[in-house]
């Protein structure tokens, strides 16, 4: 039975290794192992996104904000009780591309809503505002979007989609491959965080007022989260919604801006998710939307509706087929296992570790 936890400020349950199915011994070494692999990536981080980490100037300019990260931390949720924790878990930091698994749930509410009636329709359909027109973009559907293979085509605040246009993971931090051909909406599969963000914005429009204001009331407030988070844009991404200024956020913290919080809320969201929407009987977000987010792209098995997948075991070789992630750059991922009834999230933990980790928490289940 899930144990969904009081609002945040009072007493978060908790639940010893022992009487949560874990060695205690094992699992101490798990989380001691999370500390020691903190992420390389420096304290500073304007100063590296800056030197060029993503991409060379001009592109790498910053346009929100952003600032000093702190150490490692994380915790481990079983049945929603807290088994373990590490670090300071209400340090509140940027938390890069887990924000578009948080625009992913944003998007599931306009469907609820009936803002967005069939993914499979041209965005152009319900949002003109010029982003999605002519044989190209006029194409693009909102599956295409969520699955990132939209293949858009455009400037938007200041960024080119081709800034991101053949970039890697693989290589990420170590400079960018050459460009590519454009392709036909949803023919190629691409980690493109301008092509997000221009998500975004649709996701904004189809709402009708700020995505922070839709997130904060349908979701954090309902799962007593604190107050203590931001989802932040650019200062070049104020639009206007009905005739007010509205900042349209960022998808991660590519060039500043994204969502900053802490990992207790993070985990409050994994809780959420792992509950297939809904908390304490209420039913906050649908759960064929939380299904369908988790179907696999098929263009990339190990992707849904911006959440990671784990399909034939390809993302996390130790974590079971069923796990899924949201993730974020420099050592960011919230990690639910159906499986196991686990939700964890680690703060800055190096990604060439993560898998280890995941190995470690799951050979201490006795």
């Amino acid at each position: 039975m899930t144990i969904f936890p009081p609002p945040d400020g009072q007493h978060w349950p908790r639940l010893a290794a022992a009487e949560a199915g874990f060695d205690a011994t094992r699992l101490n070494a798990a989380t001691a192992f999370a500390l020691a692999h903190e992420t390389p990536w420096p304290r500073d981080l304007a100063t590296h996104l800056a030197s060029g980490y993503f991409e060379a100037p001009p592109d790498n300019a910053i346009l929100g904000p952003l600032r000093p990260r702190g150490g490692a931390n994380g915790m481990l949720l079983r049945g929603g009780q807290i088994v373990a924790s590490w670090g300071d878990t209400l340090q509140a930091d940027y938390t890069f591309s887990v924000a578009k698994s948080y625009l992913s749930l944003c998007a599931g509410l306009a469907v609820d809503d009936e803002k967005i009636t069939d993914l499979d329709e041209p965005v152009g359909a319900t949002v003109r505002d010029g982003g999605f027109v002519g044989p190209h973009n006029g194409a693009i559907t909102w599956r295409h979007l969520l699955t990132n293979t939209s293949e858009w085509e455009g400037t938007l605040f200041g960024k080119s989609d081709a800034i991101d246009r053949n970039r890697s993971l693989a290589t990420e931090g170590r400079g960018k491959r050459g460009s590519r051909a454009l392709q036909a909406p949803g023919s190629y599969w691409e980690y493109n965080d301008v092509r997000v963000n221009r998500l975004s914005l649709a996701v904004l429009r189809r709402h009708g007022r700020a995505l922070p204001d839709v997130f904060s009331t349908r979701i954090m407030r309902p799962i007593g989260a604190s107050t203590g988070w931001q989802w932040r844009g650019y200062e070049t991404s104020m639009v206007e919604i009905d005739g007010q200024m509205v900042e349209s956020v960022a998808g991660g913290s590519h060039w500043g801006g994204g969502m900053c919080i802490h990992a207790e809320d993070q985990a409050r969201i994994g809780l959420l998710m792992a509950a297939g929407g809904a908390w304490g009987g209420q039913q906050l977000i649908s759960r064929d939307w939380i299904t369908r987010s988790l179907q696999p792209c098929p263009l990339n098995a190990s992707y849904g509706f911006l959440w990671w997948l784990n399909t034939l075991r390809a993302y996390k070789p130790a974590a079971p087929s069923s796990n899924y992630f949201a993730v974020g750059a420099g050592g960011n991922i919230t990690w639910i296992d159906p499986d196991h009834d686990i939700v964890a999230v680690a703060r800055w933990l190096d990604p060439a570790a993560q898998n280890e980790f995941v190995a470690q928490v799951l050979g201490a289940l006795r």
